[in-house]
């Protein structure tokens, strides 16, 4: 037990985002204080890549290229060598520019003279006119300098992301780092090895940062927050390297990734490294384990944490939950970004798609409207789990209070509402009383496309500064919406995007593809929907993502009432998520797959919107059931 003041650090572990802070510590960091409670944090994710792209970090990467043989060296590892100086030349001035600090830089970059240009930069060959003008003049037109110098910027970045996977570590990636060693991984041993390991640059790097973090704050217990497997690997290196020089300093686990995959957690060996594995919603648990670290709380009491039993227990993992209310949503207190470095985020322009340039170009400040979600019946997501199924909301001066703080503290107005879907009422409330505030901010968020957002909604929400809107349109068919339990219908959709589009916000919609049961005519009749939204001016933007089931979903709990089967999951004792089925139709969803992203990417930008969508497929597909004319008569239809 800690004598201690408590001082609480909240780290965000590689990777996340460059461009803003995830968000968890900040929720985490904010309660604490709302409760007293010394509490700090740090984004050791952007530490990591700063200082690893910076002239000295590159001139160590040049030294580790040296020790490599020749015969290994990839393209763009080549690329590096011949083109070092240049690149240890360019790269402060561009992450300067990246960060707003140097915007007059744009006129160079553009030019294609300043920036060294790896194999990244072939992309850019398919956009080039017959004509050789200008690859990207299609894309930002004639005004938009700057962002053809933020997408070139990038382009440059991933070319130096791709030499650090290829010379220093090959789980290298900007968002994705290492997360085939965590995510739905049965068994421990692929990163226990990793962790056993030699560290490698990144790792020297990784463990440098967090021994400078824990001098600056002295916490006496550290909080890493994992949403995504791809941030599991360097949590743990973090932990790890807390515990061998500071092994008095209790660490804590959690966040989307132990909620969702660890929930059986029976590993050990994971508590080498973390004193306490909390799931869900992290106040309460933190609350109680803060009071059993100052002897005021046995451990008998703690509420929803993993922990390691003593030898006399067997030294095995033991699951305590001492049943205790949930902090209430409006109760958590206002989110902080104190301490952390908002003017070094690195605002990128990766994908040319208008609504995944909002993910990851300019710092948002982060929020949610409610907790959990209203409607927690789609069969293909986690409604059995708190983070859906648990809905709470807060009224609206609440939290408008809680913008009007964070505007405060940040000076920056925007905002992305984080929710799994905001409900239309307390959208509602919410714009009204932004309006009667005057507040001034910009907005975007996720939501389902029911009919409650009328066009006098969409014209409400965007007199508050609402400026895009996505939801899942999942798969474009009647038939697989009533199976996937989503409560709406493709004309309800259109009617709904096309208010939205009509009152000036983005709209984009999230789109599926190999659903069980799903056919090649299913497949081809829901492109034939999104062509038809595209043309009739309902969506701006979509994106084809791959069905996946889960364990905690519908689909995963009950596949017999959606045709498939699952085989058994192989034993383990540590990540569980996502489990492979089998489906009867025997349809190759990979192969439609490419043809359906190639489509939405060129509807986007306008092209073959009057073409049959048969086009898109390299192979023979039926002809689409879908009347050409069915989105327009739907629009037609509108109350």
């Amino acid at each position: 037990m800690s004598a201690l003041p408590t001082r609480v650090l909240a780290v965000i572990p590689p990777m996340t985002q460059l461009n803003t802070p995830y968000p968890s510590t900040a929720y985490l960091t904010g309660f604490l204080r709302s409760r007293g409670i010394t509490a700090m944090q740090e984004d050791l994710a952007l530490a990591l890549v700063l200082q690893l792209l910076s002239p000295e970090g590159l001139r160590a990467v040049a030294e580790r290229i040296k020790a490599l043989p020749t015969r290994q060296h990839t393209p763009a590892v080549q690329s590096f060598v011949e083109q070092q100086e240049r690149y240890l030349a360019t790269i402060a001035p561009t992450i300067a520019f990246l960060q707003g600090r140097d915007s007059t830089l744009a006129h160079r970059i553009v030019g294609r003279h300043f920036l060294p240009e790896g194999p990244r930069f072939a992309t850019l060959d398919v956009y080039e006119d017959e004509e050789g003008g200008d690859p990207l003049g299609w894309a930002f037109g004639a005004l938009g300098l700057h962002d053809k110098a933020k997408h070139l910027a990038t382009l440059y970045l991933n070319d130096l992301a791709d030499v650090l996977r290829d010379a220093v570590d090959e789980r290298f990636e900007f968002v994705r780092y290492a997360e085939s060693l965590a995510g739905s991984q049965p068994t421990f041993d692929p990163l226990a090895n990793a962790l056993a390991a030699a560290p490698n640059l990144v790792d020297e790097v990784l463990e440098r940062l967090t021994l400078e973090a824990i001098e600056r704050h002295q916490p006496t217990v550290v909080l890493l927050s994992v949403p995504f497997p791809g941030s599991a690997y360097a949590a743990f290196r973090i932990a790890q390297t807390i515990k061998k020089h500071h092994p008095q300093i209790a660490t804590v686990l959690g966040g989307g990734f132990v909620n969702t995959e660890l929930r059986e957690l029976a590993e050990p060996r994971v508590f080498d490294y973390f004193d306490f594995v909390t799931l869900d919603a992290g106040e309460r648990p933190l609350l109680a384990l803060l009071e059993h670290l100052r002897g005021e709380r046995g451990r008998s009491r703690l509420v929803r944490t993993f922990v390691r039993g003593s030898d006399d227990e067997g030294g095995k993992v033991q699951y305590v939950n001492m049943m205790e209310s949930d902090i209430a949503f409006a109760e958590v207190g206002t989110p902080t970004w104190d301490g952390l470095p908002l003017d070094r985020y690195l605002s990128l322009l990766d994908m040319l798609n208008p609504m995944h340039r909002l993910w990851s170009d300019g710092r948002w400040n982060k929020l949610t409207v409610a907790h959990g979600c209203y409607w927690k019946k789609c069969s293909f997501c986690d409604v059995s789990l708190d983070y859906i199924g648990r809905y709470e909301g807060a009224s609206a001066a609440v939290l408008a209070d809680r913008i009007a703080a964070i505007v405060a503290e940040t000076g920056q107005t925007g905002f992305h509402f984080v929710d799994e879907a905001a409900p239309p009422k307390a959208l509602k409330a919410l714009s009204q009383e932004l309006i009667a505030r005057q507040t001034g901010i910009s907005w975007w968020g996720n939501v389902r496309f029911e009919k409650t957002f009328t066009p006098e909604l969409a014209e409400l929400m965007a007199d508050s500064g609402c400026i895009a809107i996505s939801g899942g349109l999942e798969v474009a068919s009647d038939r697989l919406l009533a199976l996937m339990k989503k409560g709406v219908t493709v004309d309800q959709v259109a009617r709904v995007t096309k208010a939205f589009s009509e009152a000036g916000i983005l709209v984009h919609a999230y789109l599926m593809y190999g659903f069980p049961t799903q056919t090649v005519q299913d497949t081809v009749d829901a492109l034939e929907y999104v062509r038809q939204l595209f043309l009739n001016g309902c969506i701006q933007s979509g994106f084809f993502h791959r069905f996946s089931c889960t364990v905690h979903s519908p689909v995963g709990l009950n596949p017999e009432e959606y045709g498939i089967e699952l085989p058994p999951l192989p034993g383990g004792d540590f990540a569980k998520n996502d489990r492979p089925f089998i489906d009867p139709t025997g349809v190759d969803h990979d192969a439609l797959g490419a043809a359906l992203k190639k489509a939405i990417y060129n509807f986007m930008h306008g092209i073959g919107l009057e073409e049959d969508v048969r086009m898109w497929f390299p192979f023979k597909v039926p002809k689409p059931t879908v009347k050409r004319d069915r989105i327009a008569r739907a629009l037609q239809q509108r109350q």
